[in-house]
């Protein structure tokens, strides 16, 4: 599954509908999600920074293998409440939190040679349970699929949000 788009595009479906269905969140809260759906995948700092150069820096061992597991996901979430006002933060927290968690539930559903999903409980933990088994990380059909949900959710949004403007405007009138 080509990740990014794919994790982007179900964060865009989940916030939405969430948004949808309680207006406090609204367009901004969407990001959010779509923001958290790409959190776990910070872990690919380690393309540019490898775990034996921070090792060596910081003198202790060190992996970034936990940025895509729950704990790194509840961090991430935790630093991205610290990024705006007091009085959003609870909602940012679980926004982002939300997101990283589709990711983290769609990486499960992944085809793995072991039969096991990758290890979230990392570095608490080394249980991993069964994979989802239900497709290749190679295969594409999965980001149409998240593509063509996504654009339902985005026609339906609009939709909605002409009723509503047809409404308001038919009760003005009278």
């Amino acid at each position: 599954m080509p990740d990014v788009l794919a994790h982007v595009l179900v964060g865009y479906v989940v916030g939405s509908i969430l948004a949808a269905r309680r207006e406090e969140v609204g367009p901004a809260g969407v990001t959010l999600v779509m923001a958290g759906a790409l959190s776990p995948d910070f872990v690919k700092i380690k393309l540019l920074v490898p775990d034996p150069y921070v090792e060596a820096a910081l003198g202790v061992p060190f992996s970034w293998a936990p940025i895509h597991a729950v704990p790194g996901a509840v961090v991430v979430a935790l630093l991205a409440g610290l990024l705006v006002g007091e009085e959003y933060r609870r909602a940012a927290v679980a926004l982002v939190a939300l997101g990283a968690a589709t990711h983290l539930f769609l990486d499960g559903l992944l085809v793995r040679p072991s039969g096991y999903a990758a290890q979230v409980l990392v570095p608490f933990s080394t249980y991993r349970a069964p994979a989802g088994m239900l497709y290749l990380s190679s295969d594409r059909w999965p980001t149409a699929v998240a593509g063509v949900a996504a654009a339902c959710v985005w026609a339906w949004r609009r939709y909605r949000a002409r009723r509503a403007a047809v409404t308001r405007g038919a009760t003005r009138r009278r």
